[in-house]
């Protein structure tokens, strides 16, 4: 007996398929998972129903090899690095031999500050409870495994394909443009534009975020705290959550000089850990302004796009 609750059943072996990486990288090819560590996630699954409630199938631990290590040696070749040479517009595209697909932004695999939450699975365990005894049904093939999703529809079985991609959308770059001022943000679902936000929504909660505001190339910015609506409740009109798009989904948050991040639309209406994405309201004309998002889930600040103008959704 031992003080941890994760590793008190038998843990089963998951058949791996071979999985291939390709798209906007130099080096394409299969996944050598010997040359990989394993690592282990916790997760409580749970499965919409028609309807509209959820069906809980699980409490596991998985063991495998997690999207960060995978991907970690690729070389990136972006189509659109002319234009934007930034990672942080890159996403995943993960599909299995049965014809489904799922999705993954950069940011959900490089940028959290808890890493290696996305793994694809080749061992599970079961977490017991200790009175019932109950003994939820077992996977029976290696599986995308999102351990930071509340539903886990993104946990596909038998991977066999990652393609990396940029998100399609041409914008001009407009480095240090200043000042920059953008006073309307567009809505667009698969390029149709659908909506606009040009005010404060009266009937949201402002919520306080304390942070160390750190980015990947500048290093510390502030620590000042960050007050605003959280995004996914500032969308939830616009954008109505559904299986589909919590699997599919793929926003990109743009701003006026041409800025911009993918962000997947499971890590912002699908999370289970409450670090969510913040948009903050600026003063009046201020430089940056009048919308910036902040994303509490990332170590680094880069995804936190200032002076937004475009908020983009395709599925």
């Amino acid at each position: 007996m031992t003080n941890n609750f994760y590793d008190k059943s038998e843990t089963y072996s998951l058949p791996l398929k071979e999985l291939v990486v390709d798209g906007e990288i130099a080096n394409p090819g299969p996944v050598d998972f010997t040359s990989l560590h394993k690592r282990s996630v916790i997760v409580k699954e749970a499965l919409p129903e028609n309807n509209g409630s959820n069906r809980f199938t699980g409490a596991f631990r998985y063991d495998g090899y997690s999207l960060f290590d995978i991907l970690d040696r690729r070389i990136i070749k972006k189509v659109n690095a002319a234009e934007y040479n930034s990672v942080i517009d890159l996403f995943l595209v993960i599909e299995n031999d049965k014809g489904e697909k799922t999705v993954f932004s950069w940011g959900d695999i490089y940028y959290p500050g808890n890493l290696h939450k996305v793994i694809i699975a080749s061992d599970v365990s079961r977490i017991v409870p200790s009175k019932t005894k109950e003994l939820w049904e077992l996977p029976v093939d290696s599986k995308i495994v999102a351990a930071n999703d509340l539903i886990t529809v993104r946990n596909i079985s038998g991977p066999v394909k990652i393609t990396v991609r940029s998100y399609p959308l041409s914008m001009k770059m407009n480095r240090g443009m200043s000042p920059m001022y953008s006073p309307v943000i567009k809505i667009l679902e698969n390029s149709r534009k659908t909506g606009e936000i040009d005010r404060i929504p009266g009937h949201l909660r402002k919520e306080r975020f304390e942070v160390i505001f750190y980015g990947r190339g500048r290093g510390i910015h502030s620590t000042t705290p960050f007050t605003g609506l959280l995004v996914k409740e500032v969308l939830g009109n616009f954008f109505p959550v559904n299986p589909e798009k919590i699997r599919t989904g793929m926003l990109c948050f743009a701003g006026l000089d041409g800025y911009r991040c993918a962000v997947s639309f499971s890590e912002l209406f699908n999370r289970n850990d409450q670090q969510e994405f913040l948009l903050v309201n600026m003063n009046k004309n201020q430089d940056g302004g009048e919308w910036r998002m902040f994303a509490a889930c990332d170590f680094f600040s880069d995804r936190a796009v200032k002076s937004l103008s475009e908020i983009h959704l395709s599925f």
